[in-house]
């Protein structure tokens, strides 16, 4: 089937149910997200969203903040563009129904403090506040006469010029988007949607680790999509681990242990009970995701143990309870009291710093196609995603995204869109050898987790690079001669961010941000 929209939107979390209520007036929207819609990395986010409210705090202090973090490599004047962008977006959060947590008086936002924060500034709603902004927001994308929201679609392929028969490679200028095809996963046909605007905000790549916090849907959908259109990708070496998941070896996703129960006054403690942090820096437990990440990771080697602990019990069973009720009540199901007992953690793949360049209004290397959210690279992030920023950075390039795009969608022609043809299956046969498919994604998640993770090196990346390539020839093969189902392209998008990070990781010459190889300990900048 075919479908015409002004503005496609592709995936249903904070960016793109923004960017949806903001162009709605102007045009039909129609969403396509491959689960439900309520599924996304958005809904997994406990800690909250940074922005600067009141005078205690300042947007310098949050700037500086962000490029320490960043390791020296953010796009300075996109931290400073988007920090003082915070409190507007935020004020829109509640416009559109998103509760945050007040204090006290019940006249101010209460806050929180993360890890390389130098002041409370996380808006939160208890430790569920991702969980409430995508209820608030889909709740009003749901009410919009204009916007149409289509569950278990999945994004196959980026249409451009390439459909049309022409030749398209990475230094083809003038790379058109003109939708994309969609896999319908109840019918498996698959769907031409041709649109005038098209925006990616299909969240990130975490299950290309064995170990992640991220939902099993966090595939890497539109960073693969837009490398097989032949637009600019960047900082993919960058992949954040958090270090602070549930040990809990049988349940994937990982469960997360916010950042905020740090802040709250957790202590990370080794095995034996014993805190550990201050060989590695002086912050301590709240020093950068990367630095206490490293630490974690460290102490688990040279320990021989597959985890180590969070001890929260300083902070108080009352605040606990009411803080933190969604931790609490998970650590209770598999019989940990967090009150009296300390949490077992290690680090999970969490997020990805960079994927899909863009520009500051959210516009890729490929005309008329934009990004928002975790498959984007702003340049805000640089090296190493300051704590909170990343629900923010969605919804800033969402609005810019928006202001962009309503002043020219009418202005795109859709005479070209209209001679794409749909999609061919003619000759593939269906594959009923799910080991096939199950059996490489096991061996690709253990390979990037074991090669590619928290520290690396020369010989682990050659290895991973190796072992990949073969992975890469066996599914193209099978991908050749199979009808395309949800698992098979997922397999092949989790092989193209995989060949993504290795290749950038080797060129990255320096130790920097989330990039940390043995072989160049002495060349840290």
């Amino acid at each position: 089937m075919r479908f015409e929209v002004d503005f496609l939107v592709v995936g249903s979390g904070i960016a793109g149910l923004s960017y949806a209520l903001k162009v709605a007036p102007y045009g039909k929207v129609c969403i396509l997200t491959k689960g439900d819609a309520a599924e996304g990395s958005t809904r997994y986010a406990q800690g909250g969203i940074a922005a600067v409210m009141y005078d205690s705090d300042s947007f310098d202090k949050h700037i500086q903040d962000t490029l320490v973090a960043g390791d020296g490599i953010c796009n300075r004047e996109v931290v400073e563009m988007t920090i003082r962008e915070a409190p507007d977006r935020i004020r829109e959060l509640v416009q559109y129904g998103v509760n945050f947590d007040l204090d006290r008086k019940g006249d101010k936002f209460d806050l929180h403090r993360e890890g390389g924060h130098s002041e409370f500034r996380i808006l939160h709603h208890k430790d569920n506040t991702g969980e409430e902004i995508e209820r608030g927001l889909l709740e009003a994308a749901r009410r919009h006469p204009n916007i149409e929201i289509k569950e278990r679609q999945f994004a196959i392929d980026i249409i451009t010029q390439h459909h049309l028969g022409q030749r398209v490679t990475k230094h083809t200028p003038n790379i058109e988007c003109y939708g994309v095809y969609a896999l319908d996963c109840d019918t498996n046909r698959i769907d031409t949607y041709l649109s005038r605007v098209t925006l990616l905000a299909t969240g990130g790549m975490g299950n290309v680790y064995s170990t992640t916090t991220t939902p099993v849907i966090s595939t890497g959908d539109g960073v693969a999509m837009v490398h097989r259109a032949r637009g600019v990708l960047a900082d993919l070496e960058f992949m954040q681990f958090h270090p602070t998941s549930l040990y809990n070896p049988a349940e994937k996703p990982a469960f997360l242990i916010t950042e905020a129960m740090r802040g709250a006054g957790a202590i990370l403690k080794d095995r034996d009970g014993k805190e550990f942090m201050q060989k590695y820096d002086s912050r301590l437990s709240l020093a950068p995701r990367d630095i206490v990440a490293r630490a974690i990771d460290n102490e688990m080697k040279l320990s021989g143990k597959d985890y180590l602990y969070l001890d929260a019990r300083g902070i108080g069973k009352k605040h606990l309870i009411e803080g933190f009720p969604t931790i609490y009540a998970k650590c209770l199901s598999i019989g940990i009291d967090i009150t009296r007992d300390m949490i077992p953690i290690r680090p999970a793949a969490h997020y990805q710093c960079g994927g899909i360049k863009v520009d500051r209004n959210g516009e890729s290397s490929i005309h008329n196609l934009y990004a928002a959210g975790e498959c984007s690279c702003t340049g805000l992030h640089g090296g190493n995603r300051l704590a909170s920023n990343s629900l923010l950075e969605a919804v800033v390039y969402a609005h810019n995204a928006a202001q962009a795009t309503i002043s020219t969608y009418l202005q795109i022609d859709l005479s070209t869109h209209r001679q794409v043809p749909d999609w061919n299956a003619e000759g593939m046969v269906l594959n009923e050898e799910m080991v096939l498919i199950t059996q490489t994604k096991k061996e690709l998640q253990e390979i990037m987790w074991n090669y590619v993770g928290i520290v690396r090196s020369d010989l682990r990346l050659q290895r991973a690079f190796d072992r990949l390539n073969l992975i890469f020839r066996e599914t193209e093969d099978l991908y050749n001669r199979s009808v395309l189902t949800e698992p098979l392209s997922e397999l092949r998008n989790l092989i193209a961010c995989a060949y993504l990070i290795i290749k950038m990781a080797r060129a990255r010459r320096e130790n920097v941000g989330l990039h940390y190889s043995l072989d160049l300990i002495e060349k840290k900048v």
